[in-house]
């Protein structure tokens, strides 16, 4: 081919549009045969932070975002990464039975055993549905994951590149010694405000009981401890170790929620 017939890149182009008309094509240099016009430099993915630390993950429906926190050298946890959720399915509430289509409310825990790395949703963790709660309900249900490619019928769905980095946070803190990884998920942001938008919700009463382990964190950098009493969810405020037996602060959570 000869030289002057060389494709000349866009930008290139965009450039010779506003040259003086002083300068002709024939003053401008032509580009080296030897060499590729451009090369196109891979696309260096940044270092994800704090890799391998302790995770604690809340995941927010309305809002549609996954945040994920790492615990930092003074034991708090603090936002390390915030995700879109590409798609969850069922609108707002708890995941009841099954078929229903719903995705999960409430509070999980995932261990190493609940990663599918060659899941047909490229990537998977299962949230462990249905938990002690759903089961004192007699909900029903399997399968319920974060998971990637975008598609879902009961689960939280991520792009494929943001499932990629999750796991490799939720692995990594496995692998490194954390037993279990708590995921709260929440309708919406458990704000008074929005409490109030949504008090003549059906599920209101459901979401006073995860309201309080919302605020405790926000207040506190530091998840809750949830049981479950009675067949309702109960925050136990006064440690993180709690005995089977419940102190007065304890009995005030669920006071507070009934």
């Amino acid at each position: 081919m000869h030289p002057l017939l060389l494709p000349v890149p866009l930008c290139a182009m965009a450039h010779s549009a506003i040259m003086p008309s002083s300068v002709t094509s024939s003053s401008l240099p032509l580009p080296s045969l030897s060499q590729p016009i451009w090369i196109k430099q891979p696309i260096k993915k940044p270092r994800l932070k704090r890799i391998g630390a302790k995770l604690f993950i809340q995941i927010f429906k309305e809002e549609k975002l996954l945040e994920l926190y790492t615990k930092d050298h003074t034991g708090h946890y603090q936002l390390t990464q915030r995700y879109a959720i590409c798609n969850y399915s069922g609108g707002l509430g708890p995941k009841t039975r099954q078929g229903d289509f719903k995705s999960p409310e409430g509070f999980y825990h995932v261990s190493l055993k609940q990663l599918k790395p060659n899941s047909r949703y490229y990537r998977a963790i299962n949230l462990g549905y249905p938990n002690e709660f759903d089961k004192s309900k007699g909900y029903s249900g399997s399968n319920l994951m974060i998971h990637g490619e975008c598609k879902s019928i009961g689960c939280y769905a991520m792009t494929n590149r943001y499932m990629d980095e999750i796991y490799q946070y939720v692995e990594s803190a496995l692998h490194h010694g954390q037993h279990e990884i708590k995921i709260n998920i929440y309708p919406f942001r458990m704000t008074p405000q929005n409490m109030k938008r949504h008090k003549n919700n059906d599920n209101y009463l459901f979401w006073k009981q995860l309201q309080p382990a919302y605020e405790y964190f926000a207040q506190n950098s530091l998840p809750a401890t949830v049981s479950v009493i009675g067949g309702q969810y109960v925050i136990n405020v006064g440690s993180q170790h709690p005995s089977p037996f419940w102190n007065s602060q304890s009995h005030y959570s669920l006071s507070k929620i009934k």
